[in-house]
């Protein structure tokens, strides 16, 4: 019976647990033996006696060196606890299943090769349709698109939907939406669900169709080649591509009320997109949140996880921002780490078949290696 550990996030600020009553239930009726440790749902309002409930053992100090199984929602990263020693606890061959950040956090990959651990980072999920239920980007960034415009209305002085009044006509406020990927569509549904005008940029003019359908209107842009990278994501593009996207998309930051950010390219630095000249021709009371801050920020003025007032425009760079929707992002996200966790799982037994598409995207170590290609070379180890 193999055992799980489903530990009280060590990073600061991660309100999130990687496991819910309703997983841990699924996981005992599988034949998993699970142990939670004290408090760990409670920031996401899941309650030790609901864990109980679900046939979970709960330990105030959970012993390490007997889980075979450990399910965390996000390691320790630059800054943080650089060596987690409760990962130096494991027995070699024990399973991690978390958000690593591996290009972020080097440090960490070392140490879990070196402790001859098997780690699953879920961010390498590959976008593939056997995988869609375990594609924790894409449901954690669902929240962070929708979170995104609440923070923007909050900071507007005006109001979001059109009104037509006694006293006149409010008209509605403008929103630009840069990247139209799982974040940026729900931000852009969002925004028509609460009445603001919504203007697209994304450098995959197939997503065009998908921004229309939500109500939105897509920037069409010059395209010199296809942007459309692996597994969905847009690719990195050349600076000429870049500079004249901004010039395009300038205009309409600059009769925006608000500007929402989401372009991300995995494992590299977010690309700049915002100047600072584009926010300094934005009007006073404008809001920019920029949800790549994390990667260095798609606003060239971004601050993570602080706010920046230029010229009267608000800048806000939240870096963990489906943490602050904890309940529902913990359910979603236990899920997508259970299918995973199923999926690895014949007849009661862990088993790591690397030829599978699924564990050979998302393996980052495995038997005393870093197998993961891209950061293999960036700590120049051959895989």
């Amino acid at each position: 019976m193999p055992k799980v550990l489903v530990p009280r996030e060590r990073r600061p600020g991660e309100t999130r647990v990687a496991a819910t009553p309703e997983t841990v239930k699924r996981m005992v009726k599988e034949g998993f033996h699970v142990t939670v440790e004290a408090g760990a749902g409670a920031a996401a309002y899941f309650p030790d006696a609901e864990y109980v409930a679900a046939g979970a053992e709960m330990a105030g100090t959970p012993d390490w060196k007997q889980a075979d199984v450990v399910l965390q929602v996000a390691a320790p990263g630059p800054g943080d606890i650089t060596e987690p020693a409760e990962w130096k606890q494991l027995h070699p061959g024990a399973v991690l299943i978390s958000f690593l950040a591996p290009h972020r956090n080097l440090p960490a990959v070392r140490l879990l090769a070196d402790g001859n651990l098997t780690a699953f980072a879920m961010e390498l999920i590959p976008r593939i349709t056997r995988a869609q239920n375990m594609d924790a980007l894409s449901s954690q960034a669902s929240i962070a698109g929708y979170k995104a415009v609440l923070l923007a209305a909050v900071h507007l002085p005006r109001y979001m939907p059109l009104l037509m009044t006694a006293a006149g006509t409010i008209k509605p406020a403008r929103l630009v939406v840069m990247g139209a990927g799982v974040a940026g569509l729900q931000a852009i549904a969002t925004a028509r669900r609460l009445g603001a005008v919504v203007e697209v940029s994304d450098v995959r003019p197939a997503v065009k169709e998908q921004v229309e359908s939500l109500g939105g209107r897509f920037i069409d842009l010059p395209q010199m080649e296809s942007a459309e990278g692996t597994g969905g994501y847009a690719k990195q593009m050349g600076e000429d591509f870049l500079r004249r996207q901004r010039e395009i998309v300038a205009q309409r930051v600059a009769a925006a009320d608000a500007v929402i950010t989401t372009a991300l390219i995995p494992g590299k630095p977010a690309p700049r997109l915002v100047t600072a000249e584009m926010v300094r021709s934005m009007r006073p009371g404008s809001v920019i949140v920029d949800l790549a801050a994390e990667q260095g920020g798609n606003c060239e003025l971004s601050q993570a996880d602080r706010e920046v007032v230029e010229g009267g425009v608000r800048i806000v760079a939240p870096t963990n921002l489906a943490a602050t929707l904890p309940h529902d992002a913990s359910t979603l996200y236990a899920r997508n780490v259970l299918a995973l966790l199923l999926s690895l799982t014949k007849k009661g037994v862990i088993e790591i078949d690397t030829k599978d598409e699924v564990v050979a995207g998302t393996l980052l170590t495995h038997e005393g290696r870093i197998v993961h290609g891209p950061t293999a070379e960036l700590l120049q180890v051959a895989v």
